[in-house]
């Protein structure tokens, strides 16, 4: 049993997907003890083959030994044949599932074997498409429709944000809003696509159409970090805002200040400016599901490039300009110290030179050679010829 656990697992719908060929799979909305929330997708024979796995692990608690010691709940096993019809009514039973086995004696619910189970994939924050493909079809669980044991699991309380403009969706995955729209947020990503619900309605929606209730969102961003964090680029992107950089594939950069919206300011040489950061990887760690990403999901849109958005919060949300960002950038200040002393020592080294010279003693003027006694005779004055004689 470790440390990490989770706290509640919310059934969503199912997704229909036709690649590699047409089959189900299940959307969770797990909660872990760390307050984190991650979506993640599992067929039914995955689920079944768990749960087979969970009776072996404690025999007494699934009633092999006794049948009135059993407190693990019953799933049925998959069909021959899994259609869409058996998959959707099989939806309250698994909802009924989760919510059992959360609540099961933390010898069985925080185990590992639960815990691995329900951990994020790489196919989860990638699945694995064809453009040739149709893409997914998702159905949602609808929120009214929900009214079991589920729902008295404790407080769990999904932040409520407001669209500040119309945002129209261009896949099955996202949701389309209205200016006014109120909807709950179910996941946060670094990539500026946030999981929400709205009534019946789920898919992923740009971070930089929301605001939240209580004020502006400067308090959810991050502070600069100006002495940098290194990343590599992932894809190639042109600049198309002034305040862009334009970067090729496998360039190493660094971070200086991550926002919501999903475009991060970064630094190039001494140069600062907006890049999407879903097209860019930490350095250093294992290349998995950023290129994945990138096949299926475009760059969100930037805050500064939405059009007629009203927000209700009289203040403005606080703007950092590029050459602050320059300015205040630890390899900017660094290299301005270097220079400065290297000017210094150059300065330093002219004054030691000049010294030496200036500490010298004048040099004394040489002693001109006595006039022999001819040449006094010759061309000296009579008073002066009379003192050799």
């Amino acid at each position: 049993m470790g440390d990490t656990f989770i706290r509640h697992i919310e059934l969503l719908g199912y997704e229909k997907r036709f690649f590699p060929s047409q089959h189900y799979v299940y959307m969770f909305l797990v909660k872990w003890n760390d307050l984190s929330e991650k979506v993640v997708y599992r067929r039914f024979t995955e689920i079944y083959e768990f749960h087979k796995a969970l009776k072996e692990m404690f025999p007494i608690e699934s009633g092999d030994i006794n049948i009135e010691n059993r407190i693990i709940p019953h799933l049925p096993a998959p069909k021959w044949f899994d259609g869409q019809r058996s998959t959707e009514n099989r939806q309250g039973t698994l909802a009924e599932y989760c919510y059992t086995l959360v609540n099961l004696p933390h010898k069985i619910s925080r185990c590992l074997h639960v815990v691995n189970f329900f951990k994020v994939r790489h196919d989860d924050m990638n699945p694995v498409t064809d453009s040739q493909i149709k893409k997914p079809e998702v159905f949602l669980l609808p929120k009214d429709s929900k009214k079991s044991p589920t729902d008295i699991t404790g407080p769990i309380v999904l932040q409520t944000y407001r669209a500040i403009a119309d945002y129209e969706k261009s896949s099955t995955s996202e949701m389309a809003l209205k200016a006014g729209d109120m909807v709950d947020v179910v996941e946060k990503k670094e990539n500026g696509w946030w999981f929400c619900q709205l009534k019946n309605k789920r898919g992923w929606v740009p971070a930089a159409y929301l605001e939240p209730m209580d004020g502006p969102d400067e308090s959810e961003e991050q502070e600069p970090n100006y002495a940098g964090e290194a990343y590599v680029v992932q894809k190639s992107y042109t600049a198309v805002e002034e305040d862009e950089l334009t970067l090729k594939e496998g360039d190493t950069i660094e971070v200086i200040h991550k926002l919501l919206d999903g475009w991060w300011v970064i630094r190039k040489d001494e140069t600062t400016g907006y890049y999407p950061s879903m097209y860019l990887q930490k350095a250093g760690e294992v290349n998995t599901s950023v290129k994945s990403e990138l096949r299926n999901r475009g760059a969100p849109p930037r805050r500064s490039t939405i059009r007629n958005a009203k927000s209700i919060h009289k203040q403005g949300r606080k703007q950092i300009s590029q050459e602050t960002y320059r300015r205040n950038s630890k390899k900017y200040i660094q290299n301005k110290r270097n220079m400065r002393g290297n000017f210094q020592n150059k300065a330093n080294v002219i004054i030691e030179k000049n010294e030496p010279e200036d500490n010298k003693p004048k040099a004394q003027p040489a002693v001109p050679p006595r006039p022999s006694k001819d040449l006094i005779l010759n061309r000296c004055t009579e008073s002066t010829r009379r003192k050799i004689l």
